[in-house]
């Protein structure tokens, strides 16, 4: 990721989060800000054949999670794997919310048991990762649920994303390390 950017990317949501009236606290409803921004929302399912996802589950597990098409009339939608657990939908929403905000652009095409895939570069999978994350799970949610002793488990229920997802921003983001610092330091006084 380029210098700078994870702090850009706290900063980005937080403002987000103040668009919609949130406090750098608050559990943020992805779906809200998919429809504040004017993206529409849809499950895979309502526009090809199950059968169909099926296949591609079949051939490589996992490979489709959610995509962004821009639609004329300058529409835009993100479709959703109906497979998904809801809290990995509103991390894939987030990650492709991410993409929208920091304006990434389609880079590859790629070919997958006959379907074609459009991608982003490597980097701005991580960054739409990262920028994704920080929308779910603000710095500022994360430092009370980690002073308050929560774990990833939690974290995930309360905030309605995936375990592995609260994990990473738990690790990630430092809070923890700044939590037991805290602690640590009040205990010695």
């Amino acid at each position: 990721m380029r210098r700078g950017f994870k702090t850009e990317a706290e900063r980005l949501a937080d403002r987000m989060r103040a668009q919609l009236g949130l406090e750098p606290h608050d559990r943020m409803a992805i779906r809200n800000l998919a429809i504040h921004l004017g993206v529409e929302m849809h499950s895979a399912d309502s526009l090809v054949a199950r059968s169909d996802l099926d296949e591609l589950n079949r051939i490589q597990p996992g490979a489709f999670s959610a995509a962004t098409f821009h639609l004329p009339g300058g529409r835009t939608a993100i479709i959703t794997n109906p497979d998904s657990e809801p809290g990995r939908i509103n991390s894939d929403i987030a990650h492709e919310i991410a993409h929208l905000l920091l304006n990434h652009e389609v880079r590859e095409l790629q070919q997958l048991g006959g379907h074609t895939f459009f991608t982003c570069n490597p980097e701005q999978e991580e960054e739409a990762n990262w920028l994704g994350a920080c929308l779910l799970l603000s710095r500022a949610l994360l430092l009370r649920e980690a002073f308050a002793g929560s774990d990833p488990t939690i974290i995930a229920q309360r905030y309605d994303v995936s375990i592995p997802m609260a994990r990473f921003r738990l690790n990630a983001s430092g809070v923890l390390l700044q939590a037991k610092r805290a602690r640590s330091s009040h205990t010695r006084r």
